[in-house]
Parts: structure tokens; C-alpha cells; sequence
């Protein structure tokens, strides 16, 4: 096999000759950092997403980060968040002095379980500190059970902060006091290489949020430097910020994304239900339960151990080797050696997220893959589970 030709990646971003013309109009403006373009983009996902504010940022990183500090949250604080996530969830935390308490996800998804949650948070009197803010994380693009997540919330005097990196932009907050943050990464439902959004319909927490993506200071520059008059050197510096913002150069591209988001959408809903049928009556696999809302960031399989002679990395290695590109998501937080060694974890302390990790492995789902590589992908995995199926 060549890798190079016949290879189907993991991923891969969709991009046409719009994203391209939009990328050299910028270039040919003059202005490459944050300005037009980005405030272009904040207006599109704020409509899209039906809220009053939309802050774009540099990463979903950046902008959980943004979400924590203006929230309140500080040293010595407790966040509730899910062990079954990408690190950037608990490492925002850190930043802020304050630490992930973590809780177990449902027995039948890869979210994070709100029976869980409402435990963690009554026993909340037990913990040298407060618990400050819930941290959701809409696994796959699946969202989490929100009403219940937010009423345990507020009851615990919490802020939500949400992580929806694996969402595509759509009306999903419905709570004042919520902020959400989208990833743009190169493997998200809308990309911008590398970018994210916050949004939220809090007044006060996206003020302080905008003043702390650039510095602190109090007039950004694209601002400053289209004013009439001799002002553009004129600021001031109102907290110490950081450097979050989202150059043009990349916003561009997510405006254009914006325009074919409902057209990549349906493609990677055709795709998902593709893969349902093929592998839906194949007994060594369980298919993703999704619902109606679902962006189909990722479609994950769950192998039968009872009804294969090999494990699940045995069969990632077999589907890679025939030019399958195959991930797994996630290998749990509290599996990861800073957390388990900071907080004294052991895989076993949050049995479903092991279940999970053990079990499960995503195949590729994006607009771009052609009919022949879909069948490629299903062809191959059911070959496989039917060579290695135990008797």
C-alpha cells in the first residue's frame, strides 16, 4: 500500500476556492491581524448561534481559559468537569489556580453524567474550597443534557461554562449566565486552521472577555487605527491580559465556512447514516447513539469484546495497516500522568470512561470523503470484524 495515494486520513478540512479568494483578499488589504474579517466572523456566529455576543480567539483553548476568568473562578477553586476530553478542558483550570473535580460519564454515551455531577457537587462542604463552575463537554458533537446541568448549577451557585469544540455554531444556549466556547481547529466541523468563538448573552462576562483577549487594553487596535485624528497610539491598559485574539488572515476562512456550514453539515448526516446502516447489524460493533441536534464532529464505534478473538488496538493496528486513518477519543484525563499524580487517580475511579476508552475507536467523517472511500472504510472494518470474529 502507498500511504501516500491510497491512504484515507483521520481527518481531513474541507476548503474551496471562496476560503482561498478570501484568504488573498485580506492579504491584499493591508490589514492581516484582528480587524474586519474577525468582526465578520463574530456577527455570523452570534446569528447562526442566536445570541448577543460572539468573541472570536485564537483557540477554544484560549477562549475556555477567557470563559474561567471572567466567571471568577481563581485559586483554590473546584471545577466540575468530565475525565473523558481533550486536556485542554482541565489544563484551562489549572491556569486559573484552580482545580478539575472530575465525575464519570453516563453508562451509554461519552458525556458527562448529570446524576454524577449533582453528587460531586453536594458534597461540596468535603473539599478545601468552593466549587465555582461546571465544565459540560459536548463529546462528538453530541450535546450534553443541559437543562438537568444547568438547574444542578444553580442550585450549587456554579457558572456553566460549556466546552463545545466538537459543535457546529447553532442556537444552543438558552441560559443568561452561560458561556460556550466552539473550536475552529483543522479537524473541527468549521475550521479556520486554528481559531474558536465564545458566545454568550452575559453582558458583563463578555465585556471583561473582550478586554482580556488582547492585553487588557481598552481600545483594540483595529479600533484605534481606523479612527479620525492622532489617536491610534491613545490607551489604556485596564487589567493584564493576554494574547487570544483572532488574526483576519484566519477569520476569513471561517466566514466562508460559515457559508457552506449547513451544506458540510448534511454531508457528514449522509455519512453518519451510512455508517449506521453498514454497521448497525454487524454483531462486534456497537454504533454511536445521536441525537436530532448531533454536528457529527465524530462517528464512534464500540467493538464486542465477547465477539472478537482480538482487542481494540489489534484492531486499529489490522484497519490502519489496509489505509485506514483511525484515532481514539479520548484516552481519559484522569489515565494521564500529571492528573493521576497530582490527584491521586487510578484508571479504575471512573469506571465508564475506562469502559469507553477500552472499547471505543472513531473512524473518518468529513465532507470531503468520496463514495469510494466510504465504501472503502466500511468495506474494510466489516471484513475485518468478520475475519476476527470469535466462534
Amino acid at each position: 500500500m502507498n500511504r501516500n495515494t491510497d491512504f484515507i486520513p483521520f481527518a481531513r478540512p474541507s476548503f474551496s476556492k471562496e476560503e482561498e479568494a478570501a484568504v488573498l483578499e485580506v492579504l491584499r488589504s493591508g490589514w492581516v491581524t484582528t480587524g474586519k474579517a474577525a468582526t465578520e466572523l463574530e456577527q455570523r456566529v452570534a446569528e447562526a448561534s442566536h445570541v448577543k455576543h460572539a468573541l472570536a480567539v485564537n483557540s477554544a483553548t484560549s477562549g475556555l481559559h477567557l470563559a474561567l476568568e471572567a466567571s471568577g473562578v481563581g485559586e483554590g477553586d473546584y471545577v466540575i468537569t468530565s475525565p473523558y476530553t481533550f486536556t485542554a478542558s482541565a489544563e484551562v483550570i489549572r491556569y486559573c489556580g484552580a482545580h478539575p473535580l472530575f465525575v464519570d460519564i453516563e453508562k451509554d454515551g461519552y458525556n458527562i453524567s448529570p446524576e454524577n455531577i449533582e453528587r460531586a457537587a453536594a458534597s461540596a462542604d468535603s473539599l478545601n474550597g468552593r466549587i465555582a463552575a461546571i465544565m459540560p463537554v459536548h463529546v462528538g458533537g453530541e450535546t450534553c443534557k443541559r437543562r438537568e446541568i444547568l438547574a444542578i448549577a444553580e442550585k450549587a451557585g456554579a457558572a456553566v461554562i460549556e466546552d463545545g469544540a466538537h459543535l457546529q455554531p447553532g442556537p444552543l444556549l438558552t441560559d443568561d449566565n452561560s458561556i460556550l466556547v466552539y473550536s475552529f481547529y483543522a479537524t473541527k466541523c468549521i475550521t479556520t486552521g486554528e481559531g474558536g468563538m465564545v458566545i454568550t448573552n452575559n453582558d458583563e462576562a463578555a465585556a471583561r472577555m473582550k478586554t482580556m483577549r488582547f492585553h487588557g487594553i481598552d481600545r483594540e487596535a483595529w479600533n484605534r487605527y481606523r479612527a479620525k485624528g492622532d489617536s491610534s497610539w491613545n490607551y489604556d491598559i485596564t487589567a493584564a491580559g493576554f494574547k487570544y485574539n483572532l488574526p483576519d488572515l484566519l477569520a476569513a476562512i471561517g466566514t466562508v465556512q460559515m457559508d457552506r456550514a449547513d451544506e458540510m453539515l448534511k454531508k457528514r448526516q449522509d455519512i453518519a447514516a451510512r455508517y449506521d446502516r453498514a454497521f448497525g447489524s454487524c454483531s462486534q460493533l456497537k454504533i454511536p447513539e445521536s441525537c436530532r441536534e448531533s454536528s457529527r464532529h465524530l462517528y464512534i464505534l464500540r467493538i464486542v469484546p465477547e465477539q472478537l478473538s482480538i482487542g481494540r488496538d489489534e484492531l486499529i493496528s489490522v484497519i490502519t495497516e489496509k489505509g485506514i486513518g483511525l484515532s481514539v477519543h479520548y484516552r481519559p484525563l484522569h489515565m494521564m500522568s500529571y492528573y493521576a499524580d497530582k490527584y491521586s487517580l487510578q484508571p479504575q475511579d471512573f469506571p465508564e470512561a475506562l469502559k469507553r476508552f477500552e472499547n471505543s475507536f472513531s473512524i473518518p467523517i468529513y465532507p470531503d470523503l468520496t463514495e469510494e472511500e466510504i465504501s472503502r472504510i466500511i468495506n474494510t472494518i466489516l471484513n475485518t470484524c468478520s475475519r476476527y470474529r470469535r466462534d
